[in-house]
């Protein structure tokens, strides 16, 4: 790793840790408690202020890191404060929404242009649904700190590798704050990261990953692989819903990750399981981003596969369970 891109990261990592330390202090650890409810599955209140040390280490690694993504960073930004304010007074949801999809359309619009509209809605769209989706499997010990460990590592790598220094050092500055967040998130979880850490994550994988399609980094496909364990779970659990004619709006524990806690696995087990997902994932990724198309689009093909096995293989176990799901194992 190039000295830049390691001050970046290191700045993040110490940044984080400082910042974590004080949330964890008996004043810090009284601020915005997460309370169960019909979505949650932890059973006592935690903490949920664990996305003010994620953004202070990326703001820290950022400092350091060549310019050239200040938009991205700066619309993450405001988003991490409008998220800071919902966690603290709960905002609407419309106006969430559509601060996501103003955010998304302000990225597309300052790095790709608007040019081609069907181009830009797609993207647009893209990024917004990163967005939520990486808040909504913000429900279990370690599961998203640990993606953005895996997603961003890996953009830093493949960007590192291309020689984009202002995209690895950003990633990877976004990686170090998110694994020393991690500490302190494995099961079982002293602080909780929040909307304020969830929603700009998501918003920065889609971000950074139009970015480095852009800039020829990686192929389209790159971020939706890389981040693919978490796409898939909520794309196939929105899409399941929608079927069934429920009202997707409303907190539910249908996600396979929730499954997969409230089987015999418990949130140890699913974070690793997950973990597994997402290294498999990132490989796959790296290892055909400079391969012939055919091999891209089996490469791609084949991860899919394998994901959606698994989600099937979760739903028949869930199905099997005569009544109803157990209590996860610590």
């Amino acid at each position: 790793m190039p000295r830049m891109h390691f001050q970046a990261a290191l700045a993040a990592l110490l940044t984080s840790i400082a910042c974590l330390w004080i949330l964890l202090s008996p004043a810090g650890r009284r601020l915005m408690l997460d309370r169960p409810n019909a979505r949650s599955l932890h059973e006592t209140p935690v903490p949920r202020s664990g996305g003010i040390a994620i953004a202070a280490g990326v703001a820290a690694g950022a400092a350091l890191a060549p310019s050239g993504l200040g938009a991205a960073l700066g619309l993450a930004g405001l988003l991490a404060l409008l998220s800071l304010a919902d966690d603290a007074f709960t905002l609407p949801t419309l106006l969430r929404l559509t601060a996501h999809l103003a955010a998304a359309a302000a990225l597309v619009a300052l790095e790709i242009g608007a040019a081609d509209p069907i181009l830009f809605a797609v993207l647009l769209l893209a990024i917004a649904w990163y967005s939520n989706l990486y808040n909504f499997m913000d429900g279990s010990d370690g599961l998203a700190a640990g993606m953005a460990v895996f997603g961003f590592g890996t953009y830093a790598l493949a960007a590192d590798q291309a020689g984009h220094a202002a995209l690895a050092a950003c990633a990877g500055s976004i990686a170090a704050a998110s694994l020393a967040f991690l500490l302190v998130n494995f099961h079982p979880a002293r602080l909780f990261m929040g909307d304020a850490g969830s929603v700009p994550l998501g918003f920065l994988a889609g971000a950074l990953g139009v970015v480095g399609w852009r800039d020829g980094v990686w192929p389209i496909w790159f971020p939706l692989l890389v981040f693919a364990p978490f796409a898939c779970d909520a794309t196939l659990t929105l899409l399941k819903r929608l079927l069934r004619g429920e009202r997707i709006w409303q907190a539910h524990k249908d996600h396979y990750y929730q499954r997969l806690v409230r089987m015999e696995f418990g949130h140890r087990g699913t974070a690793w399981i997950e973990y597994g997902a997402m290294a498999g994932c990132a490989a796959v990724a790296l290892l055909a981003r400079g391969a012939p198309r055919e091999l891209q689009f089996v490469a791609l093909g084949g991860a899919a596969l394998a994901l959606i096995g698994v989600a099937v293989w979760i739903d028949l176990r869930w199905a099997r369970m005569p009544h109803g799901p157990g209590k996860a194992r610590k």
